[in-house]
């Protein structure tokens, strides 16, 4: 089961766009590839899962037991020929003094041989050191090939592959000149999505032909097929209850909003209910749904379009006063509120939550978040660990107006939230929140959203 990690000396190093040209230029000479995101993330992993033709799926310490990675990588690893995990941040880089979360922990864990990535502009004799400095820090992480990023030109890259030839013993299995149209256009929460990228298909085939013509595909391709990690038997599709038979949950899936995690959503397919896709731009009027399930995303990108669409918007307020269930993200929650408000423009949104949504220059929540429950929420109180839920924010927004009497489903114990110290506005059956929550071992939320979904049916009924 051959298979790599690629990482970076420092974030932006450009191991994201070489992970996706990587990922499509094995796929063109037929190898199938099942990538994988190192943390909490969306927008990286739809740029994967666009090249790979494949969800990419996220590997987190933060929320993930080590046991479930080791689960999880093994089980989507199943019917694929190669596995691309791409990392965030630097390979060393983590949230505590020893690293235990970091992106080496990881390779460490799955036993993975490390393709580092360098951003190699204004670099020369002093790549040596650096190479240097990351092999001995950790001599237990295989560091089998280093790609240089972004270089100069080919005597730039020569320069550089004989310092590396003559000081180390890594070998360089590319060199990528910097072009500029191998650079994805970026906005404030990072890569532009590739749902809303017009040409993504031409971006990946792009990188695809660049990393294809400078890397030594082959020789990674050897690379990944030395690793012995003996990976557990398949663990995740034993639970097979279809406790939410027949409901029809609602998710908007545009350029709006696009930040779900395929776990999730294919987590309540499993159990029984049927997945209606819609458009928050373009599609009038709300189809025939149980409940509505609204994920992140970039509503401010749109907002001008999603105030034109009244219709929908009324019979998403409609629909949620008249007591149906319904769970929304970050962009969901800016979406249901009163007005969102950026770069001096304001737009009108659904209404339901009593409150004016304002874009920051700088973010107002971003990372880690541990949340305890109130017992306000409208879903069953989970039985175990004190009701402690580990997830993650990335806001730049806040909300303005909200009513002192506000109901909330958490205390953050660890992170912003609304006001840094509540999150998960409650209204009727509406749990809003600014966390985004991942259906995990410690965490099975679709468990008992789609429970909350049958105990709202009965009341109507």
């Amino acid at each position: 089961m051959p298979y790599f990690f690629i990482s970076a000396a420092h974030k932006s190093s450009g191991k994201t766009t070489l992970s996706i040209g990587l990922t499509a230029a094995f796929l063109a000479r037929g190898v199938s590839v099942q990538t994988f995101k190192k943390g909490p993330d969306y927008i990286d992993p739809m740029w994967l899962s666009a090249a790979s033709g494949r969800s990419c799926r996220n590997l987190d310490f933060f929320t993930m037991h080590r046991q479930e990675i080791l689960h999880s990588f093994a089980y989507y690893m199943q019917d694929s020929d190669l596995g691309i995990i791409e990392g965030n941040k630097g390979l060393y880089d983590g949230l505590d003094l020893e690293g235990s979360n970091s992106n080496a922990a990881l390779a460490s864990l799955l036993q993975a041989p490390v393709i580092l990535v360098i951003d190699a502009r204004g670099m020369t004799r002093g790549i040596a050191p650096l190479i240097l400095g990351y092999q001995s820090f950790d001599p237990t992480i295989r560091i089998a090939g280093v790609v240089l990023n972004k270089v100069g030109g080919s005597r730039h890259e020569e320069k550089l592959r004989q310092v590396i030839e003559h000081y180390t013993d890594v070998s360089v299995v590319g060199a990528v000149h910097y072009a500029p149209n191998l650079v994805i256009d970026e906005r404030h929460l990072g890569l532009l999505p590739s749902n809303e990228a017009e040409k993504a298909g031409g971006k990946i085939a792009t990188l695809g032909d660049a990393v294809a013509s400078q890397v030594d595909i082959q020789r990674i391709l050897e690379i990944a097929g030395d690793t012995s990690l003996i990976l557990p038997g398949d663990d995740l599709s034993a639970d097979t209850a279809k406790f939410g038979k027949g409901l029809r949950i609602g998710f908007p899936q545009d350029r709006a909003f696009g930040f779900y995690y395929p776990g999730d959503l294919e987590k309540m397919a499993a159990a029984g209910a049927e997945l209606i896709p819609f458009d928050s731009i373009q599609d009038p009027h709300l189809p025939q749904v149980d409940a509505l399930f609204i994920g992140g995303g970039f509503p401010e990108s749109s907002m001008e379009l999603l105030e034109a669409n009244r219709s929908l918007r009324d019979e998403i307020r409609t629909f949620i006063e008249n007591g149906g269930a319904a769970y929304a993200e970050c962009g969901g929650l800016m979406y249901l509120a009163r007005s969102l408000t950026w770069k001096g423009k304001t737009c009108r949104m659904a209404g339901v939550i009593p409150a004016d949504v304002v874009m920051h220059v700088r973010p107002q929540g971003r990372g880690y978040v541990r949340l305890k429950e109130t017992g306000e929420s409208p879903w069953p109180l989970r039985p175990d660990q004190e009701g402690v839920i580990s997830a993650h924010e990335f806001h730049y927004s806040a909300l303005e107006g909200l009513p002192k009497e506000t109901r909330f489903a958490y205390d953050v114990l660890r992170g912003t939230g609304v006001d840094g110290k509540k999150d998960g506005i409650v209204y009727k059956n509406l749990l809003a929140s600014y966390t985004h929550l991942r259906d995990v071992g410690g965490n099975q939320w679709t468990r008992r959203f789609l429970n909350h979904v049958e105990s709202c049916i009965r009341e109507v009924g």
